[in-house]
């Protein structure tokens, strides 16, 4: 299939490039950012070895969605979205915690807990929870941003003490969060869905703080289907959920996690192709809208074009 496994273009005044474990980042004159969302798919901060067709598009144009429809509550970085799978946007400078917030005990968060923790990131968890049950109100649970390997827990206190963000700033990234998160909130239950936990990484731009990067997409956040939701926890069920939850469960359950020595299994076709499907439906169920496939061409001549005449209508 068609699938962005990684660009390497040159665009005029173009300044940097960065690969990262999804995204190919091209600066340009030092003022703007084009974010190529590629179609790797990364897991317990492995990149898998094979990418997924139409994946970067659908994190791409979700990510376009909320950021405008978040646009109220704080200024983000978006410039233009010139293709289905780029966004342009301005550069900021990030803070270098990822600020995640959670409304459900699930995911890492629960996997800390059945370990017989009962304090993640400085936050207490009460006694007596299960898996996917919600928590009496959201918590913010940081992570440090790694340039390479696995993001890091790190509590509010040790940020200010580290001073990585100031208590002004960090004060107000905390109301951002939650305002997103209520607000995501909102939008998942129109669809059905529930909004379980998700981050959102900010930058300063002109010394204000803007919302940068994706929001609320598979692989930012999880959701849960909310119809059933409280039968299926009643009988210890496994949730029904729209996330990247499952490609991690069918790795553990294929005997890997990131781990030294584990071996990333085997991703046949028919593998590549349901983990797309999934995306895909993801995306229909979290916008209400059906998915457009883009044109059968050349993928990569495509992005290049479609990026190299947005820039050229900056006039940076």
């Amino acid at each position: 299939m068609n699938a962005i496994k990684e660009t390497n273009f040159n665009f005029e005044n173009q300044t940097a490039f960065y690969r990262g474990k999804v995204r190919d980042v091209y600066t340009i004159a030092d003022t703007y950012l084009a974010m190529v969302a590629s179609d790797r798919i990364s897991a317990f901060d492995v990149v898998l070895p094979r990418p997924i067709p139409y994946k970067g598009q659908v994190l791409n144009q979700i990510a376009a969605k909320f950021l405008k429809a978040t646009a109220d509550i704080i200024p983000n970085w978006v410039v233009s979205v010139p293709d289905p799978s780029v966004t342009i946007g301005q550069m900021c400078e990030p803070f270098k915690v990822e600020m995640v917030i959670r409304g459900y005990l699930s995911g890492h968060a629960w996997r800390e807990y059945a370990a017989g923790k009962r304090e993640v990131c400085g936050e207490s968890l009460p006694e007596g929870l299960k898996e996917n049950d919600k928590l009496p109100e959201p918590i913010i649970t940081p992570t440090t941003k790694a340039a390479v390997g696995h993001d890091e827990d790190i509590s509010r206190t040790d940020i200010l003490k580290k001073g990585i963000v100031s208590e002004e700033d960090y004060v107000q990234l905390e109301k951002y969060t939650k305002a997103l998160f209520q607000r995501g909130t909102e939008i998942a239950a129109q669809r059905g869905l529930i909004l379980v936990d998700t981050k959102y990484e900010f930058g300063k731009k002109d010394g204000k703080i803007v919302l940068i990067d994706e929001i609320h997409t598979p692989d930012s956040s999880r959701y849960f289907y909310a119809d059933g939701y409280q039968e299926r926890q009643e009988k210890g069920e496994a949730q029904k959920q729209l996330s990247k939850e499952f490609v991690r469960k069918w790795l553990i359950d294929n005997g890997f996690q990131g781990k030294d020595g584990q071996v990333v299994p085997e991703m046949t076709d028919e593998i590549i192709a349901s983990i797309s499907e999934r995306y895909i439906e993801l995306y229909e169920h979290i916008v209400g809208e059906k998915f457009v496939y883009p044109d059968q061409e050349n993928v990569l001549e495509r992005v290049e074009r479609n990026v190299a005449k947005a820039l050229k209508e900056l006039n940076y």
